[in-house]
């Protein structure tokens, strides 16, 4: 059992829907065995816990760990090809970076290299876009289970379109993803989603098998990709011809529910907005991605007006990394150019993107998104470097949304000190080592 004591920012409450930035400059966090059992005052949980040993961490910032909803673990060495469209920067970059995960000992090599990124980026819970190679999928799980990740992730499939390598069949990807579901499914933290690459590598048949699996094994995920680039959309009207639109090549399969999460979604019919809300799933909105492949203004008003749950995603090939602190910044400036007429956005609105809807849009917001009591200790402490740029804004923010503002606008993770799964610490640096943790 610990007593943190800290200046804390989190949003429970919804600021698309009217909820505000919570933030207390001196409270006390009592976290026994993961848990956060008191939210009080310093003199309260002294009181109450006399023996507990005091983490003081209020020269830094805590908030609540960071919810990633799209991100490709095989794709952190392709990140920085600039330039390119999403087919051809597919073809050149992304897919033969892919095809390398068929070595078990290259899989090793880059499992740690993706869960090093996420965990040193702040990101605790995270929605993963898995390996077409059932062994890179289960190399995955194993380290994500040492580090005690909350994550979600699948054997990615696809049947057509794609390199010969990357291509399986559907008696081979049911029986693969079975093994992975009996072995993973469940065990700790970790869950399995059905990942159909996209519909324009997956056809109808392969998605009507993944449908089934779905209900065959309630519980189960699903993630996948939608209406990134026009030219894909054009090629997935092909591909499914008797489909209304992208969306329905889903929907016909039966893969879509309040546990599937779409990344994407640049360029929604209304029709596809209107049934995205009616069945509860969530679209991870992958901002510097969309950026760099020029794929397109993110309609995020038209999502929160139709009642669309949006979480952030970083994507990581396509992007510029791991931060969703970048992720929140680059969603706030493309807001600000959209010609079609973005959504304004203040700090409160970034950092709930980037925690409580990804928990909500994972289903974990009754452990995590916030810091309130009752949920799971999943934090990330801000602390940047004396005299570094944040820690300069830090000092001459007006206010506590202006603190905030200041962390996305200038925070890397550099500037995280500390990151907490579970009440466990798996970033730390030497000054709250040393302090008994």
């Amino acid at each position: 059992m610990y007593i943190y004591r800290a200046r804390v920012f989190d949003t429970p409450t919804n600021p698309f829907t009217g909820g505000t930035l919570r933030t207390d400059t001196d409270v006390a966090l009592v976290v026994d065995d993961g848990e956060i059992i008191a939210r009080t005052d310093i003199n309260s949980a002294t009181e109450s816990y006399p023996t507990v040993e005091i983490i003081d961490v209020r020269d830094g910032i805590l908030i609540p760990g960071l919810v990633d909803t799209h991100v490709h673990y095989p794709q952190i060495r392709a990140i920085g090809h600039l330039g390119k469209p999403l087919l051809e920067w597919l073809d050149e970059c992304a897919l033969p970076e892919e095809e390398k995960l068929a070595d078990n000992t290259y899989a090793h090599q880059l499992a740690g290299e993706f869960l090093t990124g996420l965990i040193s980026s702040g990101t605790t819970s995270a929605m993963v876009f898995g390996s077409h190679f059932a062994s890179a999928v289960d190399i995955l799980f194993e380290r994500a289970q040492h580090l005690g990740l909350r994550m979600t992730a699948g054997l990615v499939t696809s049947d057509c379109t794609l390199p010969e390598p990357l291509l399986t069949t559907i008696d081979q990807s049911l029986a693969e993803a079975q093994q992975l579901i009996d072995r993973w499914h469940g065990t700790d933290r970790l869950r399995y989603a059905v990942t159909p690459r996209f519909s324009l590598s997956a056809g109808p048949d392969l998605l009507a098998a993944h449908g089934e699996l779905v209900q065959d094994r309630p519980g189960i995920w699903v993630t996948s990709h939608i209406n990134e680039n026009q030219d894909e959309i054009s090629d997935v009207a092909a591909l499914h011809p008797e489909a209304q639109d992208y969306l329905d090549t889903y929907d016909k399969a039966g893969l879509l529910s309040a546990q599937t999460i779409l990344a994407h979604n640049v360029h929604p019919t209304e029709r596809e907005l209107l049934r995205m809300a009616e069945t509860g799933l969530a679209v991870a909105h992958c901002p510097t991605s969309n950026s760099a492949l020029a794929s397109g203004f993110f309609p995020l008003k038209r999502h929160i007006e139709t009642g669309v749950n949006v979480a952030l995603g970083s994507d990581v090939g396509a992007g510029n990394g791991f931060s969703l602190l970048k992720e929140g910044v680059q969603a706030y400036f493309m807001q600000q150019l959209d010609p079609s007429g973005g959504l304004p956005m203040t700090a409160a609105h970034l950092l709930y993107l980037a925690t409580s809807a990804g928990a909500q849009a994972l289903q974990l917001d009754a452990q995590v998104g916030d810091l309130s009591v009752g949920k799971r200790f999943d934090a990330v402490l801000i602390r940047p470097t004396a005299g570094h740029p944040l820690d300069v804004g830090l000092a001459h923010a007006a206010d506590d949304e202006g603190a905030l503002a200041k962390i996305f606008a200038l925070g890397t993770p550099a500037d995280i000190e500390c990151v907490w799964i579970d009440g466990q610490q798996v970033k730390s640096h030497s000054q709250y080592q040393a302090a008994g943790l």
